[in-house]
């Protein structure tokens, strides 16, 4: 058992790791599970089936584990599973998945949920994703790894977004988001490859060339877009991020993918 100070709510059921430290006022039911190190401050509520995983840290009156806001759940034992070394900052919000979806709302290692995002039921968010300030995740939404979704940005449910990209502030999402690239405006828009990104993370120019190379290749050209999808994939089929660009459209089928600006 950590350090739970006296005025903190913990539930018996509740599974509490080694250096584990609950503030003031805090809330931690039955079926939670903190692993070891999580720091949770005042004011915050742990509920449902929620697994917090070590070194994570959740700020004050930030709400991990509460019901899906959709009608269609009564109730059922859905969970909520948060990877190691977050950091969940005040008034962010995360709720459980629902019996018709994955029945599980995931969140990867090492992201930053900022003040007053918020992650839907259903949703699976990749490691090292990063929600800025008021970024807002509808249902079933998928987030790709090292993703960053700027202040503000509203993703509509079911959509995707890929590994790596680049989401503008005030943008709203209703589209599927390639990896890799970068997206902005108010019915978000790509606006190219998300370079800064790239290079920030190490990836070599011949990568990023042929990262823009296939990019161009896939808006630009004759043919349906499957034609020019398949065409990439011949092109460079020994370039794994290239790869992933054209999994990510071939796993869409039908659905919609965020185009380039006019």
């Amino acid at each position: 058992m950590g350090d739970i100070h006296q005025s903190a709510i913990v539930e018996d059921g509740a599974r509490i790791g080694t250096g584990v430290r609950i503030g003031p006022y805090s809330v931690v039911e039955r079926d939670v599970v903190l692993e070891d190190n999580v720091v949770v401050g005042s004011h915050v509520v742990l509920s449902g089936h929620t697994t917090i995983g070590a070194g994570t840290s959740i700020y004050p009156f930030a709400a991990i584990g509460g019901p899906p806001q959709d009608t269609s759940y009564k109730g059922e034992p859905t969970t909520v599973v948060v990877g190691q070394n977050c950091i969940i900052r005040e008034h962010a919000t995360v709720h459980r998945g629902t019996a018709r979806g994955r029945g599980e709302t995931r969140i990867g290692a090492n992201c930053f949920l900022m003040i007053s995002s918020h992650v839907a039921h259903d949703c699976d968010v990749g490691d090292r994703v990063v929600l800025v300030n008021n970024a807002t995740l509808g249902g079933h939404v998928e987030i790709g790894e090292h993703a960053i979704l700027s202040g503000l940005v509203a993703v509509q449910q079911h959509c995707r977004i890929g590994a790596h990209a680049f989401i503008g502030g005030l943008s709203g999402v209703n589209a599927d988001v390639l990896p890799f690239a970068s997206a902005i405006g108010e019915r978000a828009e790509l606006g190219g490859l998300n370079v800064v990104g790239l290079k920030r993370r190490g990836f070599d120019r011949p990568t990023i060339h042929a990262l823009r190379a296939a990019y161009q290749a896939i808006f630009t050209g004759g043919g349906t877009r499957a034609e020019r999808v398949e065409r990439v994939a011949e092109k460079y089929p020994d370039v794994a991020p290239v790869m992933m660009m054209v999994e990510f459209i071939r796993k869409s089928g039908d659905r919609p993918l965020c185009s380039p600006r006019a």
